[in-house]
C-alpha cells in the first residue's frame, strides 16, 4: 500500500512488474517477486534519455522528488525518469508483502540484488542504456553498484552520501537501530505491544542522532523539552507512513553487508571494482555525516577515474541529500544540473 502523500511529494503514474521466481546472489529465491516504480515524463518518448532514481533505506520512489521538476536537476522535459522502489521497502517485494515467504521466511537480499532487479525492469521496458543512475544514501550505494555491475548499460552516475563499502560506523548505527526495534522479538510485529515506543527509540537513532548534526539540532531545538516533542512528532509521522519494522530490518542487513568489491570478478577488491567504473561520476557529501561518513564518499571518488567530488556546505549532515536543508537542496540541483549538461 502506498503511504500517505507528504508535502513535497509528486503524484506520478505508478507501474508494477511481476517476475515470478527471482534468484538472488545468495542462491536463494524470492518466489513471488514484483517491482514497484513511478514514472516522471513520457516513458514512450524515445528521443529523451532515461534517468533511474533510486531510494534510500526505509524510503520509497518519492525519495528524490526534491530533485524532480521543471528547471530542476531531473527535469521531465529532458528525461524519462524511472523512480524505482528497492526490494524490502514495502512497495516492491518485501517480507511484509510476500504470501509465499511471509515475514522471517523471506530470504535475505543484498544491494546487488536490488540493482539486479532494477536491471530486469530496464530490460523489460526495452531500454538498452540508462543515461543516468542517481541516488542518495542507500540509493547512492546502489548507483555505484550499477556502475560496477553494468558498466556498458549506464553512462553517468550521481551518488549522494554514498559508500562503496559499508563502514563499521554505519553498521554500528544500523545495529543500534535494530536493537531498538527487536528488543522484544526478532520480528517486531509479532509483539505489537509497545511498538510505538520501539519506533521512538529507532527515531532517536535514525532520524536525529545519525541523520543530523549537533550544529543543526542545537540550532533547531533549544531545550530538552523541544527535543522530546520533536521525537514524538517524528515517531507519529513515521508510524502514519505504515512502514513495517521487519522491512527496515531486512534492508539494514543488506546495507551492512554491502561492498562493491564483492561483485563477481573482483574477489573482494573494492579498489579494483571502483577503478573499473566507466560511467561519468559525481559524488556529493556534506562536511559531516554521522550515518555514512563523508570520508567514505571521498575515498570512493578518489578511486573512480575522473570522478567529480563535491562537498556541499550544509550543517544538515546525512539529511543534506534531501529537502530538509533548502539551501543544500538548491545547491544539489545546481551541481547535478551542471554535471548533466
Amino acid at each position: 500500500m502506498h503511504p500517505p502523500m507528504q508535502p513535497g511529494w509528486i503524484d506520478a503514474p505508478h507501474g508494477r512488474l511481476d517476475l515470478g521466481r527471482v534468484i538472488l546472489e545468495s542462491g536463494e529465491a524470492i518466489e513471488d517477486f514484483h517491482l514497484s516504480y513511478a514514472v516522471h515524463g513520457d516513458l514512450n518518448d524515445k528521443t529523451l534519455p532515461v534517468a533511474v532514481a533510486l531510494c534510500a533505506i526505509g524510503s520509497s520512489h518519492h525519495r528524490l522528488d526534491f530533485l524532480i521538476g521543471e528547471g530542476l536537476a531531473l527535469d521531465p522535459r529532458r528525461f524519462r525518469i524511472l523512480a524505482i522502489d528497492a526490494i524490502g521497502n514495502g512497495l516492491s517485494s518485501s517480507p511484509s508483502l510476500s504470501r509465499k515467504q511471509p515475514r522471517m521466511r523471506f530470504p535475505q537480499f543484498g544491494i546487488r540484488d536490488m540493482v539486479m532487479s532494477q536491471k530486469l525492469l530496464i530490460d523489460h521496458l526495452g531500454i538498452d542504456v540508462v543515461d543516468l543512475v542517481i541516488g542518495a544514501s542507500m540509493g547512492g550505494m546502489q548507483a555505484l553498484q550499477w556502475a560496477v555491475s553494468y558498466p556498458d548499460r549506464v553512462r553517468s552516475v550521481v551518488a549522494m552520501t554514498p559508500m562503496a563499502k559499508t563502514t563499521g560506523w554505519s553498521a554500528a548505527v544500523n545495529h543500534t537501530a535494530r536493537l531498538a526495534l527487536q528488543s522484544h522479538s526478532p520480528d517486531p510485529q509479532t509483539d505489537p505491544a509497545g511498538i510505538a515506543e520501539r519506533w521512538e527509540s529507532w527515531s532517536a537513532t535514525m532520524q536525529m542522532l545519525c541523520s543530523r548534526t549537533p550544529a543543526l539540532v542545537d540550532q533547531e531545538l533549544r531545550s530538552p523539552g523541544e527535543v522530546h516533542a520533536w521525537l514524538k512528532m517524528r515517531t507519529r509521522l513515521w508510524i502514519e507512513q505504515g512502514f513495517d519494522p521487519l522491512d527496515w530490518i531486512y534492508q539494514s542487513w543488506a546495507y551492512d553487508a554491502h561492498d562493491v568489491g564483492n561483485s563477481p570478478g573482483f574477489a573482494g577488491d573494492t579498489n579494483a571494482a571502483l577503478r573499473s567504473i566507466k560511467a561519468r561520476s559525481l559524488i556529493l557529501v556534506p562536511p559531516l555525516d554521522l550515518y555514512n561518513p563523508a570520508p567514505a564518499g571521498r575515498w570512493a571518488a578518489d578511486r573512480i577515474h575522473g570522478c567529480e567530488f563535491v562537498e556541499v556546505p550544509s550543517i544538515a549532515g546525512h539529511s543534506m541529500a534531501s529537502a530538509a536543508d533548502p539551501v543544500a537542496a538548491d545547491e544539489l540541483n545546481r551541481r547535478i544540473r551542471d554535471f548533466l549538461r
